[in-house]
């Protein structure tokens, strides 16, 4: 029997559906909201105790080419001129029949998405450039941005039942344990309470309000970034009647004649089959916390060395290898196989995982990242992938892929400087050995490790370029997104000031991901392709990081992993759904 949409039961059961999403990340929920949009029966099963996956400790953003917000508001853009900057950054990597199902539906999605859903976007001042602005096709940002970013969203619309499961935001993401930051302009309205009446009027109110959250809700109501995207895609399933079941991990799946038919899933301790009349989304996170995968696409684990992934434990390729059992092939001969961050680790930290990511502290003036050799090796703007990149070559094929990133006592205090807040003490962190501190720059070398003669001659040589705003190593500050990235108050170059007042600080930094791009092959359908062809496995979709990024080993701008994610989730809905039955198809065919 088949059970109505209203009857679909809120926790795993033997039950049978059209459409059957593995996972709850940015990826499977958008294929959940496409499909039952359509009329889908459809159910979300979750591995982990909260929804969210990554997308919900992440900023959001997602990158879509000629989106309607951006056309609305007359930013020049084309179809054409996406696949030029693709084409240019991907390379031997670009494939268009991707790339043109990406830039199709992107847009469409959005414009549905913003008209039927309370998944909505905005524009964010267009501000975000794309990460190579010099490249032929990209846009600087300034006004002309791909970038489009989720709406804030009022957490109390949401059901008892749904707000409960909501994946909580990492303690080290928020201010004070829990307090959400939605924007650069937030993030300097704290940075800049003590200098400036307006910004402290703005932050007694946003903390007068987080404290009536947590006291009445137990946490922050005011939901931003990617945790206001996972709640705003909740919001509709919730009104589509779409039960989004946690604790509920896939752990085979079910075919019939060769078509993936269901799973089987795993609910405390007992295994109950969900029947898909249409198919099965694989959308489970990528392979972050697989230490076996991470052995195998990275050198330097493969090495012995370290690598921390900001991502929830229940990311462990579950995706891939229910995909690889159904006969679906991963692809392989890929340079770089995640989406690189540099990441501090937490002592003794309560929650896990215990990396803290270091996305703006290191673009900011003041900062400058060494090797423990101490010697810089990258423009410290740049984006975190190509940051990663640049570890992970300065270690020269090694397993010691580390850093210093240092700042002086005028940057920590204004900025921060990692887990650090700015204008808070610092015992804690010192105490603890996550901060180290010299009262020169020798003795911040001997703290650290670092030969001193080396560091003192590597901070003079950049503060002699900083006085006059011109980097001579890695030109940081000369491009656009490197400009973006720092402090707009600083001339004549906002990221690179000296570093010159004492005392002098650092945190160690390491490799880690914000989520992988090694995951299923899959065609312009989001359907997993047979291993060792191109003929798809009938009822079987991906999205999300457990489908190969159609962007290859790069990343081109702000929402390259979500943006794909989503586009590709909206795609492998709407093709579910427009699939004929099996059992009518004759029929159809007469």
């Amino acid at each position: 029997m088949i059970v109505s949409v209203a009857a679909l039961p809120a926790s795993p059961a033997d039950c049978e559906c059209d459409v059957l999403v593995v996972g709850s990340g940015a990826g499977g929920l958008s294929a959940a909201v496409a499909s039952a949009k359509r009329g889908m029966r459809t159910i979300v099963a979750e591995k982990a105790s909260h929804f969210g996956g990554t997308t919900a400790w992440a900023g959001g953003w997602i990158w879509v080419p000629c989106n309607p917000i951006a056309e609305a508001a007359g930013v020049p853009d084309s179809p054409e001129q996406a696949r030029l900057y693709l084409s240019q950054r991907l390379e031997s990597q670009y494939e268009p029949e991707l790339v043109d199902a990406y830039i199709e539906a992107g847009p469409r999605m959005v414009a549905e998405y913003m008209r039927d859903t309370d998944v909505q976007f905005e524009s964010g001042g267009f501000i975000f450039p794309d990460y190579f602005p010099e490249t032929p096709g990209a846009l600087p940002g300034g006004g002309r941005s791909r970038s489009l970013r989720p709406v804030a969203f009022d957490g109390r619309q949401l059901c008892a039942a749904t707000l409960r499961k909501l994946q909580p935001m990492l303690p080290q993401l928020t201010l004070g344990g829990g307090m959400l930051l939605g924007s650069l302009v937030e993030m300097r309205h704290f940075i800049n309470a003590a200098r400036s009446l307006q910004s402290a009027i703005f932050v007694a109110r946003k903390s007068a309000r987080y404290a009536l959250d947590r006291l009445l809700h137990g946490r922050d109501m005011s939901l931003v970034n990617g945790l206001a995207l996972v709640a705003r895609h909740a919001s509709t399933l919730d009104r589509l009647g779409v039960p989004i079941w946690v604790n509920a991990p896939a752990t085979q799946l079910v075919s019939e004649g060769g078509r993936v038919t269901g799973a089987w899933i795993e609910h405390n301790g007992t295994q109950v089959q969900v029947r898909a009349r249409r198919g099965v989304v694989l959308a489970c996170g990528g392979f972050p916390n697989d230490e076996a995968r991470k052995r195998r696409y990275y050198s330097h684990v493969a090495a012995g060395g370290s690598h921390y992934a900001v991502a929830p434990p229940s990311c462990t390729g579950d995706g891939l290898n229910l995909g690889e059992a159904a006969g679906g092939g991963v692809v392989e001969g890929r340079p770089w196989n995640c989406l690189f961050m540099p990441v501090s680790r937490l002592p003794d930290a309560k929650t896990r995982p215990a990396a803290f990511p270091h996305i703006w502290d290191r673009s900011k003036p003041g900062f400058i990242a060494v090797t423990p050799r101490g010697e810089r090796f990258v423009n410290e703007a740049t984006s975190y992938m190509q940051f990663g990149q640049a570890m992970v070559r300065a270690a020269q094929g090694g397993s010691d892929v580390r850093a210093w990133l240092l700042c002086d006592a005028q940057a920590i205090r204004h900025f921060g400087l990692g887990i650090v807040r700015p204008m808070l003490p610092l015992r804690q962190h010192l105490r603890s050995g996550y901060l180290r501190r010299g009262d020169t720059i020798e003795e911040l070398a001997r703290a650290i490790g670092v030969p001193p003669q080396t560091l003192a001659q590597t901070v003079t040589e950049y503060n002699a370029d900083a006085s006059r705003g011109i980097d001579r190593r890695f030109a940081k500050g000369e491009d656009a997104f490197s400009r973006f990235q720092g402090d707009p108050t600083v001339h004549p170059n906002p990221t690179m000031a000296p570093l010159k007042k004492g005392p002098f600080y650092a945190v160690e930094i390491f490799c880690g991901d914000f989520g992988t791009f090694t995951g299923l092959r899959a065609n312009a359908h989001a359907q997993v392709l047979k291993v060792g062809g191109d003929e798809p496995i009938p009822g079987l979709y991906a999205a999300g990081n457990d489908m190969a990024i159609m962007m290859g080993s790069h990343s081109v701008g702000g929402g390259i992993t979500i943006g794909p994610a989503m586009v590709f989730g909206y795609i492998a809905g709407c093709h579910l759904a427009a699939q004929v039955d099996q059992a009518v198809a004759p029929a159809a065919a007469a």
